[in-house]
C-alpha cells in the first residue's frame, strides 16, 4: 500500500521521539487520524473535549518531560482555539508542535 502525506508526517514525528499527541478529531484531519490509528503502538493519541485543552496539555507535557509536545486540531476555529496554549508555550520557551488541517 502506498504511503500518504499523513503517513509520512506521523512517521517523521515518531522518529523525532514523539510518543504522545493531544488533540480533537475533525473532518480536516481524517487522514492524520487514520495514520495515528495505524501507528497506535508507537504514538498514543489523547482525545480532549476542547482544542485549547490540547494545546495547554502539549505545553505542560513539554514542560514536565523535556520532550516535544504535540497538539492536533482540525481547520478553522479548531486550529484557532490552539493559540492560547501555543502562546503559553512560546512565553515559557517550551517546544510545542501544532498540527492543523486545511
Amino acid at each position: 500500500m502506498k504511503s500518504t502525506a499523513a503517513d509520512v508526517l506521523i512517521d517523521t514525528i515518531a522518529e523525532w521521539g514523539v510518543d504522545v499527541i493531544f488533540g480533537m478529531p475533525g473532518d480536516g484531519i481524517n487522514g492524520i487520524m487514520e495514520a495515528l490509528r495505524k501507528r497506535q503502538e508507537r504514538i498514543r493519541f489523547i482525545q480532549v473535549r476542547h482544542e485549547e485543552a490540547a494545546a495547554f496539555m502539549a505545553c505542560a507535557y513539554a514542560k514536565y518531560t523535556g520532550k516535544l509536545g504535540v497538539c492536533l486540531a482540525t481547520s478553522g476555529l479548531g486550529g484557532l482555539h490552539l493559540l492560547n496554549g501555543f502562546y503559553d508555550a512560546k512565553l515559557d520557551g517550551q517546544p510545542v508542535l501544532v498540527i492543523t488541517g486545511l
